[in-house]
């Protein structure tokens, strides 16, 4: 049995907890030999106003968010479901600044590194037209899980992304079974030396 992975996704308020955003959705689908074990998901009130554009793209409201449990309590929620499983989210640059941040309110700290889906594109699925989540989606013949821009739909289509991935390693690079440590090292790997990487060894 290979290693399961906990795949996040986050909406927010605006781009970064550095600006004042804070997190409005929280999702998680916990991810093993290509099938959902399980998955998390909820609103969060984190007291802030989503502006108009963003409401627009991920259809969450300022109604919405009033009547939603408080981030503080659904962040120590899905943190609890979480626990020590690898983490991975598509452009997870994006979502750690929000996990650590959150995590950080509680007075917690992350202990696992994040694999990132849109890295790992970009070396394994360099012929894709481009390496949004949604495009990948289309581009791969995966299963679209909902509406974009809402976090459970997200978090399963990057572990359906994730999948093809590891399938990709497998049957491209005779690499099955990539473990977590092993895709955190190869999203730093330049382009040219992909092959070189994942060499059986």
């Amino acid at each position: 049995m290979s290693a399961c992975f906990a795949v996040i996704d986050f909406e927010t308020s605006g781009l970064s907890p550095a600006v004042g955003s804070r997190a409005t959705e929280v999702a998680v689908v916990l991810w093993q030999d290509g099938r959902e074990l399980d998955s998390y998901q909820s609103l969060m009130n984190a007291g802030v106003r989503v502006p108009a554009d963003i409401e627009r793209l991920t259809g969450i409201s300022n109604a919405m968010l009033r009547t939603a449990p408080p981030a503080a309590r659904v962040m120590a929620e899905v943190a609890d479901f979480v626990g020590d499983i690898p983490l991975v989210a598509h452009n997870a640059a994006f979502d750690r600044k929000f996990w650590d941040h959150e995590l950080a309110l509680l007075g917690r700290q992350r202990r696992q590194d994040f694999a990132c889906t849109l890295l790992l594109a970009r070396r394994l699925l360099p012929q894709a037209p481009d390496h949004k989540l949604g495009t990948l989606t289309r581009w791969a013949g995966l299963p679209a899980a909902g509406r974009a821009h809402r976090a459970l739909a997200d978090a399963r289509m990057a572990a359906h992304l994730l999948q093809y991935l590891l399938d990709t390693a497998a049957r491209q690079h005779h690499r099955p079974g990539l473990a977590h440590a092993e895709l955190c090292q190869l999203q730093k790997v330049a382009a040219a030396k992909v092959g070189e990487f994942l060499r059986p060894r």
